[in-house]
């Protein structure tokens, strides 16, 4: 499984995007399943409806109800882990939907992600492993 983040997901549906040609190679060429959480659909829909329009937040939730990707069921254990997580990287600051995906990557066992965000994602560690980030 291929963990999403948000920038992947803004970069795709957002063409002047400077990630947009990255995202558009990787999203076409992944053959694995792609998963993310519901902390970043809500933070994708934001970023979609500010910055390219409503209509690109609606077709990013229409890939989901196609089966473009998963979304994880976030459960409170997985809530008070991200409060430890979000503590702990305050001095980035680590925002939910990241520590989400931290969270995502303990449940799996993999760090395997799509990310426009390389400086936290590169900090970031799921069970002391270092994520590694397909976007290039």
């Amino acid at each position: 499984m291929i963990i999403i983040d948000t920038g992947a997901f803004v970069a795709l549906f957002n063409r002047r995007d400077s990630a947009h040609l990255a995202a558009q190679r990787a999203f076409e060429t992944i053959q694995e399943p792609m998963i993310t959480t519901f902390p970043v659909i809500t933070e994708t829909c934001y970023f979609l409806a500010a910055t390219v329009s409503h209509t690109a937040q609606s077709n990013f939730l229409k890939s989901f109800v196609l089966g473009a990707f998963q979304i994880f069921d976030l459960e409170p254990t997985h809530i008070d882990r991200m409060i430890v997580l979000m503590e702990k990287y305050a001095d980035l600051p680590m925002d939910m939907a990241d520590a989400s995906l931290v969270v995502l990557a303990e449940q799996l066992k993999s760090g395997r992600i799509l990310t426009v965000d390389r400086r936290d994602f590169t900090v970031y560690r799921w069970n002391n492993k270092p994520f590694e980030n397909l976007l290039t």
